[in-house]
């Protein structure tokens, strides 16, 4: 036994580690956070404040600070956010005229832009002006020999063509170069690592400060590069970048993970918020589509978080129009209700866009992975940019940007728009007043258009399944949209053209009489994008109300919930995955997704490790392990953490230890405390074991212990189990009959088992 005055000094060193040590409580990369514990921490630390702000006015100061930090942090999050989207579609709108020629009088103005201050554009040509060259003119007027002949006709348009593909490839060249380079996180839409992250997961790096920068200069690169993508997914990642630098400069943030991501679940709702305009539908976006845990007072700092965002977007007017969206629109014609039967064919339409698309993308992202395809990044995106350069410009309607695309397909046909989409023949006796068009027959143009427009549509849907995924920041919303917007805009035109020519049918004979303005095509254009962008994600709720607020289309919400509904319903008959969901099983993240239902009737007993066959758990003993005995179990497994137990012989259970902590635990000991060496007894008690007199100094680790690890018994069934896991965000859970331990049940091992039972690959889940 060790005596009085050997047991005092032993005692001062083993209350050392009640101390704080650096990097306790941190994961490694790849890991799940446990929830339970984040939140028992803060809860601690709020405590630790409250108390200590009655001791003096400095401390009760510093309490309000700690309280008002999180709205800080969301002003911050906001203003950067807004400004980064403000000055990406600022730079995209100019880049993207770039292709097809310069403003003389500055270089750095766009097409629009640059005929604005013309005194020669008229409304007919409105978008021809002397300042305004295209490459072919600009070429021949720097040139000295007379070759002016040669640029005329179609040797001008081929050189216009040819510098379209150089400049796309250009653009797509740095693009994929930047990300291969200096950020290889930046690729992708980011959705579905975000709400990977969300549900608890640690990839350390995805939302540095290197992804935001990368990922903020390629995004305006791809998209003027005019392939198949969109800017509002990976304006999301580039919004929880924003959140996540700036929770780093906040303690209550940086040292609690759960805490941490309370704020990025607020800034993918800022990133929706300035992505589309849409601050309402940007919180719904993150409740609905990517947060795991969303507390009341998340929500009241989401909607702050998006309000400054658009705020701040709106400050900027990057669309010239005082509006927050370049797809605003006003319609003169209320719906009716036999024209929910095209609305809900449009949802139909989404639904198997939508289930086509997933299959077919990740059938492709997979031979990409399990192929030498995946080695080449970077000849993927030169061969799909110049295919997709070399189809899209003979046809305007693929030439110009997706989103002018689709606002011109939103566009409602008033007598001062010049599209041929509303080139109709019109009635020289009209005298209506000039908001309130009635329906008219279609001319050549809009002939021209539609078989344009069908031409479009193949050609979307086609290339953007080889686009998405490739290792470049690319968005989906945008092409989706414009898909559903294509198809919509047909389907308007046919029921406007058949309501013209046959309005004494009995269906259209109560609302839609000669001379009437009965049927809006843009309307079935905008159906049409909700139900294919539904089709894709998922979306329901958050849906609608981007839809609304993208549009200003308030009156036309009934038309908008039949598509999106039916859309879900159909996509939902061939998968219940959305894309993203696909995607995060793709890359065999650990998600266990809310939606996800699971009844088979299997116990925990079938699940918890060790099985039949495999050597017994690998525990620790509460006060007769040596320090040199944990870190041989250390180096012979790769156990994320050990359960402690009284004895071997008993195995009843006491705590929980993580491995990390174990090791930093040791580590910091050894360099701090006098006397602990490979013989050192470790215990996780109160009061030290009982030790020889020459015994070299015990080691407490008590602290490290956590004495609360959820448990269930052998016989609870796996679906009340993954019903724990899901809510309450388990890392792991210890199996007991009676007290003793049986077996441990991780994450990863529900995800494997809920695969199994799908009739689906368990080995697909790679991370713990």
């Amino acid at each position: 036994m060790v005596n009085a005055g050997a047991m005092s000094g032993s005692g001062n060193l083993m209350d050392f580690l009640d101390e704080p040590f650096p990097d306790v409580g941190t994961y490694e990369d790849f890991h799940t956070i446990d929830w339970l514990r984040e939140k028992s921490r803060d809860t601690d630390r709020h405590r630790k404040i409250t108390s200590k702000s009655k001791e003096s006015i400095w401390e009760f100061i510093k309490s309000l600070l700690d309280a008002w930090s999180g709205w800080v942090v969301m002003l911050l999050i906001g203003l950067l956010a807004g400004t980064l989207a403000g000055v990406i579609d600022l730079a995209v709108d100019w880049m993207t005229d770039l292709k097809e020629g310069v403003c003389l009088s500055a270089f750095w103005y766009s097409h629009e832009q640059c005929c604005w201050t013309s005194n020669e554009t008229t409304f007919e040509d409105r978008d021809k002006c002397p300042l305004w060259q295209k490459w072919s003119e600009l070429l021949v007027n720097q040139s000295e020999i007379c070759l002016f002949w040669m640029f005329h006709g179609a040797s001008a348009y081929i050189l216009n063509y040819l510098m379209y593909i150089l400049w796309a490839l250009l653009f797509a060249f740095l693009a994929v170069s930047l990300v291969r380079v200096f950020a290889p996180y930046a690729c992708g839409s980011g959705i579905p690592e975000i709400k990977t992250i969300l549900s608890g997961f640690i990839i350390r790096g995805y939302l540095g400060k290197w992804t935001l920068l990368i990922k903020t200069v390629t995004l305006v690169l791809v998209v003027s590069s005019g392939l198949s993508l969109g800017k509002e997914g990976p304006l999301v990642h580039v919004a929880c970048c924003c959140g996540n630098f700036f929770s780093s400069l906040f303690s209550k943030y940086s040292k609690n993970e759960g805490k941490r991501r309370e704020v990025l679940s607020a800034a993918a709702a800022a990133g929706v918020s300035v992505a589309f305009g849409a601050p309402i539908g940007g919180v719904l976006f993150s409740l609905e589509e990517v947060s795991y845990y969303f507390p009341l007072k998340t929500l009241w700092r989401s909607f702050f978080a998006a309000l400054v965002a658009a705020f701040t977007l709106r400050s900027i007017n990057p669309f010239g129009n005082s509006r927050l969206v370049l797809f605003y629109v006003e319609y003169h014609t209320p719906w009716y209700m036999a024209e929910l039967f095209p609305f809900i064919l449009l949802g139909v339409f989404g639904g198997l866009w939508g289930t086509l698309f997933i299959r077919c993308n990740i059938a492709w992202c997979r031979r990409r992975k399990t192929t030498r395809l995946g080695k080449y990044p970077v000849l993927e995106v030169i061969v799909v940019t110049a295919i997709t350069a070399i189809i899209a410009y003979p046809n305007p309607y693929t030439r110009q940007s997706t989103s002018e695309l689709i606002s011109e397909l939103f566009n409602d046909c008033g007598a001062l728009e010049s599209s041929q989409l509303c080139d109709y023949i019109n009635d020289p006796n009209m005298t209506r007043p000039v908001d309130d068009i009635p329906d008219r027959p279609a001319g050549v143009g809009v002939y021209t258009a539609m078989w344009q427009l069908a031409l479009a549509l193949i050609f979307k849907i086609v290339v953007t399944i080889f686009t998405f995924g490739m290792k470049i920041p690319s968005g989906l919303f945008i092409p989706s949209m414009a898909v559903g917007a294509i198809a919509g805009r047909m389907v308007g035109i046919g029921v406007e053209q058949l309501a013209y020519h046959h309005h004494d049918w009995i269906i259209f004979r109560n609302w839609c009489r000669p001379g009437a303005d009965c049927v809006t095509p843009g309307l079935y254009a905008m159906v049409g994008a909700a139900a294919c962008l539904g089709g894709v994600t998922r979306m329901t709720v958050s849906l609608v109300v981007i839809m609304f607020e993208l549009t200003g289309g308030l009156e036309y919400i009934v038309p908008l919930m039949a598509a999106a509904v039916t859309s879900k319903w159909v996509a939902d008959a061939f998968g219940k995955e959305g894309i993203y969901e696909a995607h995060i099983h793709l890359n065999g993240y650990p998600f266990l997704d809310v939606k996800d239902e699971f009844t088979h009737r299997t116990l925990a007993t079938d699940v918890m490790r060790p099985r039949r066959g495999e050597p017994p758990l690998s525990v620790l003993t509460q006060d007769s392990m040596t320090v040199e005995d944990v870190e041989t179990l250390i180096k012979e497994t790769d156990y994320n953490g050990f359960p402690v137990v009284v004895s071997r012989d008993s195995e009843r259970l006491i705590g929980f230890a993580q491995r990390r902590e174990l090791i930093l635990a040791i580590k910091n000991a050894r360099q701090r405390q006098e006397g602990i060496v490979s013989n050192s007894i470790m215990y996780f008690t109160e009061e030290p074991p009982e030790l020889p007199a020459n015994s070299p100094h015990p080691l407490k680790l008590r602290r490290i212990l956590n004495l609360s690890p959820f448990t269930v018994t052998d016989h609870t069934p796996m679906e009340t189990v993954v019903d724990i896991f899901r809510k309450l965000g388990l890392r792991q859970c210890l199996v007991t009959r009676s007290g003793r331990l049986l077996g441990i049940i991780t994450k990863k091992d529900v995800l494997r088992h809920m695969a199994q039972m799908a009739n689906q690959d368990p080995e697909s889940i790679m991370f713990n």
